[in-house]
C-alpha cells in the first residue's frame, strides 16, 4: 500500500435543511488500501460517498480525488472525475434490456471507446469476474450474487484508481456474500483501493481491514481488537437505533 492518499476530506461539513449531515469530517484512503465505512441507517454514509463523485458538495472544508479537487472542479471535468471511480451499488442497476457483455460494454461506449477495444476490454473484466461464460445471458436469468460480479465488471471497465462500493452485499445470501467479498479483495490485492460502505457485522468482522465509523456526521477510525471488540457490537449495527429525519436522496 502506498502512502499517497487517493481520497482526502479536510473538515468538510455538509448541512441539509438546516441539519448537520457531515460535521468537520477529515478522512483519507490511501493508494491500494481497503477501508470499510460503517454506521447505521440515515448517519450519511452514502451522502460521504456523493461527496466524492460530485452528486453532493460540501458547504466547507475540501475534497480531493486523485488528483481533482471535487468541491472546486467545473461541470465539465466531473465526466473525468467520475472515470477514476468504479461504483458498485447494492440495487445492481444493471439495463434489463441487455444481455451481460453489453451491461459492461456501456460503460466504455459512453466514454467513446472503439468497438474493438470494448470487446477486448468486457472479455478481460468479466474474466477477471468468473463471468465469461455467462456474457449472453440476460441479467434476470442471472442470481444476485452474479448480478453483483456484473455491476463489478462494469465498475472496472474503464480501469478506475479507486473501487466505492456501497453496501455490496446487503441484498445476498452468505454464500454471494463470501463471493462477492473475496473478489473485492482480490481486486484489491492487483492495487486498486476499494472504499466499502457496509453495516453488516459479519462482514467486517471476517474480512479485516481499517473500519471508520461514522456517528453523527463524525467519523471514528478503528484501531485494534478493543475497537472491534467495542464497536462492532454496538448501536452501529443496531437497525432500530434512532435515525435523523433525512432526505432518501442524501441519506444511506
Amino acid at each position: 500500500m502506498s502512502e499517497t492518499a487517493v481520497i482526502e476530506l479536510k473538515n468538510v461539513t455538509l448541512r441539509f435543511d438546516h441539519n448537520r449531515v457531515l460535521d468537520d469530517v477529515n478522512f483519507k484512503l490511501h493508494n491500494g488500501e481497503f477501508a470499510y465505512l460503517i454506521g447505521p441507517t440515515g448517519v450519511g454514509k452514502s451522502t460521504f460517498l456523493k461527496l466524492l463523485y460530485r452528486d453532493v458538495v460540501p458547504d466547507t472544508g475540501v475534497v480531493r480525488v486523485t488528483e481533482y479537487p471535487v468541491n472546486k472542479i467545473s461541470e465539465r471535468e466531473v465526466p473525468m472525475l467520475r472515470r477514476r471511480l468504479g461504483i458498485v451499488f447494492q440495487d445492481f442497476q444493471l439495463l434489463p434490456d441487455r444481455n451481460v457483455h453489453d451491461n459492461v460494454a456501456f460503460a466504455l461506449q459512453v466514454t467513446g471507446e472503439k468497438p474493438k477495444f470494448i470487446k477486448q476490454r468486457v472479455l478481460e473484466v468479466l474474466t477477471m469476474v468468473g463471468l465469461s461464460h455467462r456474457r449472453k445471458h440476460m441479467p434476470r436469468d442471472l442470481s444476485g450474487g452474479e448480478q453483483q460480479r456484473v455491476v463489478i465488471a462494469r465498475a472496472l471497465a474503464n480501469e478506475p484508481r479507486i473501487l466505492l462500493a456501497d453496501e455490496p452485499t446487503g441484498n445476498l445470501d452468505p454464500k454471494a456474500t463470501k463471493e462477492i467479498m473475496e473478489l473485492l479483495r482480490s481486486i484489491n490485492n492487483r492495487g486498486m483501493a476499494v472504499l466499502m460502505v457496509t453495516h453488516d457485522y459479519a462482514v467486517v468482522k471476517k474480512y479485516r481491514a481499517r473500519t471508520v465509523r461514522m456517528v453523527d456526521g463524525k467519523t471514528q477510525t478503528g484501531k485494534g481488537k478493543n475497537w472491534f471488540r467495542i464497536n462492532l457490537n454496538s448501536e452501529c449495527f443496531n437497525n432500530k437505533s434512532s435515525q435523523k429525519e433525512s432526505d432518501p436522496k442524501l441519506f444511506s
